[in-house]
């Protein structure tokens, strides 16, 4: 088994992939600047507080944990904020992943898992997408982590880096009877927020466009299950300890859900009633956007096996169960 640092242990699917890296018999080490992870998601190893850009606090954490592989997931991840302030996003995701991969060149580290996204390929070409497809990112966000993808790769070729590639789909449920699940400020994925206007904290759902080449007009996205996504982690750290070769890929389940199917689900699933309203289409949004996991299931073993009814129960439990009693204890200690 190995000692794993994951950067942003504290966040989403940062504290999901120590779940599932415990769970699997590796030691995991968290290591996040609680900008936007919880300390309350910090429950499977020790933790270090620091910032990725900060070269003198990576590397006494180097030298004093000695990790067999880094897992990265450590940066900011809103596409609207990195429209309005691209630069706090290139000195964020692309200089502090610059300053991780010196921190562990100078440790001798050289496994590396790294949290991508699907929008580096832009405007899909394809029904599904595939990791040939090509990459046009539509936003500093996504520009961001391609710049690190090619980092990654032009430090493999020079310094002998291995690395594993994961580029996600649209993450999603929880493992509220782990503690842990979705709390973003300011939220932005669409269950939670039609989950909150079922809840009543917001006055209601929006739609974007109606007009889209769908089944029923409206956008198509790949829900994948959080804890299937870490799964795919913890077989990415698994294989590189074996010795597998260098490897980019897609996390999705290939099946896409439109955005009024998916409130279907949220209503079946809970009960409740989503009160929505129809808007405009939101620029920069794509109609449908499907990954091709062949890839993935073939190098990794990888068999996502959560459907969207699963994600939503999870994230019900999460937000209406676990989540407010977590954290208004927090306020209350």
């Amino acid at each position: 088994m190995a000692k794993v640092l994951v950067t942003g242990g504290a966040g989403y699917v940062g504290a999901h992939c120590c779940y599932a890296l415990a769970r699997a018999g590796h030691e995991v080490v968290v290591y996040d600047n609680l900008v936007n992870g919880h300390a309350a998601f910090v429950k499977w190893g020790p933790f270090e507080h620091g910032d990725i850009r900060d070269r003198v606090r990576l590397k006494a954490v180097m030298a004093a944990h000695k990790p067999d592989v880094v897992l990265h997931c450590a940066g900011l991840i809103e596409v609207g904020v990195s429209v309005r302030d691209p630069a706090e996003f290139y000195d964020n995701n692309v200089s502090g992943s610059l300053v991780l991969l010196e921190a562990m060149r100078g440790a001798g580290v050289d496994k590396f898992v790294f949290s991508s996204t699907c929008s580096i390929f832009g405007e899909p070409q394809t029904p599904a997408l595939a990791e040939d497809h090509r990459q046009a990112p539509l936003n500093p966000y996504a520009w961001t982590k391609l710049m690190v993808e090619q980092a990654v790769k032009d430090q493999a070729a020079a310094y002998g880096l291995r690395y594993t590639v994961l580029r996600y789909f649209n993450a999603s449920g929880a493992a509220p009877d782990e503690g842990i699940g979705e709390r973003h400020d300011p939220e932005t994925h669409a269950i939670p927020l039609a989950l909150f206007a079922a809840i009543g904290k917001r006055a209601g759902f929006n739609v974007f466009g109606d007009d889209y080449p769908t089944r029923d007009g409206s956008c198509v996205r790949d829900y994948v299950h959080v804890l299937d996504l870490a799964d795919a982690h913890v077989s990415a750290v698994n294989r590189l300890i074996a010795g597998g070769g260098n490897l980019s890929c897609n996390l999705g389940t290939g099946t896409g859900v439109t955005v009024l199917e998916l409130l279907a689900s949220i209503e079946r699933v809970t009960g409740k009633r989503v009160p929505s309203a129809r808007d405009g289409r939101r620029s920069g949004d794509s109609p449908s956007l499907v990954a091709d996991n062949s890839l993935a299931r073939r190098e990794l073993g990888w068999s996502p096996s959560r459907g969207i009814d699963v994600c939503i129960a999870d994230a019900w439990k999460w937000h209406t169960e676990v989540e407010p009693k977590l954290f208004e204890a927090k306020r209350s200690a």
